[in-house]
């Protein structure tokens, strides 16, 4: 008797092959057997201590969450529905080059400041790690679900560099080398970078090359928030496949998006770009999210200049009249390199959360919206929210098209990632509907993938960037990193209204052979754990 047989599931297996019915049986967190239909004609059918019946479900592997920004949150809710009941069995951490690790203590206070708005400022966190190592051992005291770590290149620069815009020295190169091939030696999977945050932005190519030999060395990949999603967005993809050729590196471009009304249709032009790369040898892969609104933090649309130095020199030239109008012309006229060199647009800037509770009436209103009800220009009205909120308010820009985020999904490169941020009273429904709406939206309702196109895309493809030998795929002796979904009714919960509803269509689902999803309920399981770098 095993564990656990998945009676007549109509296997979706991630290789992109056709789907089969199939037993599937579970035994210590692995699958020890595959009995398909035709096999098992005459025979007699595998059994088990529990037995679920999956007439009518697919089973697929689990998902794998290829940007996520859950780096404080599996610490904080165990729970963490948000992504087990999409069926995502892994994330990767660490992302656009700001994260926990490696940190000092001044550090890792001037980076809970910085990004307070994406995790929050942790003040129910115990931060008893400094190193890559220690919160990679701290997620494995048990998590709702397994997570990589990306070591953020803009986290490196704070702590060997600070936070001014400047070359780095010899010396503090060699340093940052060093943390980088320590990140990676103690687990990490690559480097992300953050190319329109500070301090990450302050890199010129000739030291992000440098750190991406490193990470070519151990067989990692590098992952860029690269230089413009805007103006100049096809040079900044451009860039990135150049540094990494020369560095001997692969690339996974993150939320690889055509944005703004000057890239309106223009995603044939990224994918050209990608597959004259790819066939001239280039490893890249990249990962979207189903949706046309972006999702980021108030004070990342604010120039570079006026982010040097970190979050109190932010705060004190905003509140200096002077420079605050110099930061208010490269926003609304010349257009900041924060905002990706296009000038800004209220309307399309939605507040969707904020730090400081007594904001709250802000949240659910544009930028504009909330100007218009106070009688004053937005930018007043955002200046005091950045000031008031301490850099802590979220936004959702309305800057996307359909067409581009439905031509690069269907590219040979593609993942998913839902770049979802979990805090604020209104956040991107993405960070709790992106799987299940690729799986309902885009290929039920549109028909833009097939179902075996779609969970390779959400499966096979992200675990072979990650190099992982035992996961995204359903094969004998791979880790049960599992999901079964209803095809017919798998949709997300999620709304722009409604953001936190959970989706419908997965009754379950199972981390290494445990159920974190039974019945369409959360179980109280923590089987996830860090996912380590696989040596060379």
């Amino acid at each position: 008797m095993e564990d656990l047989v998945i009676r007549d599931a109509d296997v979706v297996d991630g290789s992109g092959a056709d789907a089969y019915r199939a037993d599937v049986v579970i035994d210590a967190g692995r699958i020890v057997s595959i009995v398909k239909e035709a096999a098992a004609a005459g025979c007699q059918r595998p059994r088990a201590t529990r037995e679920i019946d999956a007439e009518g479900l697919v089973l697929s592997p689990g998902f794998i969450d290829m940007h996520a920004h859950s780096d404080l949150a599996l610490l904080r809710d165990p729970d963490h529905s948000a992504k087990a009941a999409q069926g995502v069995t892994l994330e990767v951490l660490g992302q656009d080059g700001l994260s926990y690790a490696p940190v000092d203590d001044r550090t890792l206070e001037e980076v809970r400041r910085a990004i307070t708005g994406w995790n929050g400022y942790g003040d129910d966190i115990d931060f008893d790690w400094r190193s890559v190592g220690g919160y990679l051992d701290r997620l494995d005291r048990g998590i709702a679900v397994n997570a990589a770590y990306l070591i953020p290149q803009g986290t490196v620069r704070a702590l060997v560099v600070g936070w001014e815009d400047r070359a780095a020295t010899p010396a503090e190169l060699d340093r940052m080398r060093q943390l980088v091939a320590e990140g990676l030696e103690q687990g990490a999977v690559g480097l992300s970078s953050g190319l329109t945050y500070t301090p990450g932005m302050y890199a010129r190519d000739a030291e992000l090359t440098e750190l991406c030999r490193v990470v070519g060395s151990y067989g990692g990949y590098y992952c860029p928030h690269h230089r413009s999603y805007g103006a100049g967005a096809l040079e900044a993809y451009a860039e990135m496949v150049a540094l990494t050729r020369e560095a001997g590196c692969p690339l996974h471009l993150a939320h690889a998006t055509m944005n703004f009304g000057v890239n309106k249709g223009r995603a044939p032009e990224l994918l050209a770009l990608l597959d004259r790369a790819l066939e001239a040898g280039a490893d890249i892969t990249l990962d979207t999210y189903p949706y046309t609104p972006g999702c980021t933090t108030l004070a990342a649309l604010l120039p570079s200049w006026a982010s040097e130095g970190g979050p109190e020199e932010i705060l004190a030239r905003l509140t200096d009249p002077a420079t605050a109008g110099r930061i208010r012309h490269g926003l609304e006229v010349t257009g900041s390199d924060g905002c990706h060199g296009v000038p800004v647009e209220w309307e399309t800037i939605e507040i969707s959360g904020v730090a400081d509770p007594a904001l709250g009436d802000f949240v659910g209103r544009t930028v504009q919206e909330a100007a218009d009800l106070r009688g004053e220009a937005p930018w007043d009205t955002a200046r005091r929210l950045l000031v008031r909120d301490r850099l802590g308010t979220t936004i959702l820009q309305h800057v996307g098209h359909e067409e581009n985020v439905r031509a690069i999904m269907r590219h040979r490169a593609h993942t998913g990632g839902s770049d979802g941020i979990l805090r604020g009273s209104k956040p991107h429904p993405r960070a709790y509907g992106t799987f299940p709406r690729y799986l309902g939206h885009y290929v039920r309702e549109l028909g833009v993938l097939t179902l075996e196109e779609c969970v390779a895309h959400l499966t096979s493809r992200p675990a072979a960037r990650l190099r992982l030998p035992d996961r995204g795929l359903v094969r004998e002796g791979y880790r049960a990193d599992l999901v079964l979904f209803d095809p017919r009714t798998v949709a997300p919960g999620a709304t722009f209204a409604e953001p936190r509803r959970l989706p419908t269509g997965i009754p379950y689902v199972l981390v290494d052979g445990r159920f974190v999803i039974e019945d369409g309920r959360r179980t109280d399981a923590l089987p996830g754990r860090s996912v380590r770098r696989t040596p060379l």
